[in-house]
């Protein structure tokens, strides 16, 4: 089977990635990293955390092959979902579960993390995010595609602020969705690997820095939140973040 952890960028989903797959791992899974070298799928399952990028029929039913000879991996993506997608979870083949975050303070991250690569001479997928109102075009469409997947009822889904701030809870959905024995040792020592303050950034794949939530409000101005709440309006209160 494949586990699949898909989250909004910039909300913690590298941390909740390697939480699941560590998890899986406990349980027999296998190391999607070696998957992806096994099955050669360098260009289907890419960068450290092996993301998919779109859930398309050629990338889908390239990874179903080793699911199909047995292996359990957890694998991610930001993208939405798709008619692929619905099926291989539908038939039992994928198991999905979803990430998200206040949109203000994700955007404030992947500007943040932007800025940091292209100084250090590396840019990444946020460096083009010199400006608020490309950041919010940007995210706005992240949110969207939140929306598709709230609307799939077979997908765990999560909020990064539940994850910080009510960790054990979070995790005991989490072991029950992919029925996995909470009283394990093994699995409790993962589980503490990743609690709040432990995960760092630096450790691969984890992508975690500041993490605060509601730092939007300390570092935009008062105009710039305003213009923020203003875009992002139709989704706040369905998320459950207040405007």
């Amino acid at each position: 089977m494949i586990i699949l952890s898909v989250g909004m960028p910039r909300a913690g989903s590298g941390w909740y990635y390697n939480l699941m797959h560590d998890l899986v791992m406990t349980a027999g899974g296998t190391d999607a990293r070696g998957i992806r070298k096994t099955y050669n799928l360098d260009n289907i399952l890419t960068e450290v955390n092996c993301n998919i990028s779109a859930l398309t029929l050629r990338r889908v039913s390239r990874v179903l092959i080793p699911s199909w000879q047995g292996k359990t991996f957890t694998i991610k993506a930001h993208s939405g979902p798709t008619l692929v997608s619905d099926v291989a979870s539908k038939l039992g083949w994928m198991r999905i579960s979803y990430i998200y975050r206040d949109p203000r303070d994700a955007l404030l991250s992947a500007i943040d993390f932007g800025k940091r690569t292209l100084e250090k001479g590396k840019p990444n997928a946020f460096s083009h995010l010199t400006d608020l109102d490309q950041a919010i075009q940007f995210m706005l469409r992240y949110c969207g595609v939140w929306e598709a997947w709230m609307k799939r009822d077979n997908v765990l889904h999560s909020r990064y602020e539940d994850l910080l701030s009510g960790y054990d809870q979070e995790v005991t959905k989490l072991l029950d969705f992919l029925k996995i024995p909470s009283d394990d040792s093994v699995v409790q020592s993962v589980v503490e690997k990743y609690r709040p303050g432990k995960a760092k950034e630096g450790r691969d794949g984890l992508h975690f820095y500041k993490g605060q939530i509601g730092r939007f409000r300390e570092k935009f101005s008062a105009e710039d939140q305003e213009k923020m709440a203003k875009a992002f309006t139709p989704y706040l209160a369905r998320m459950g973040y207040p405007i």
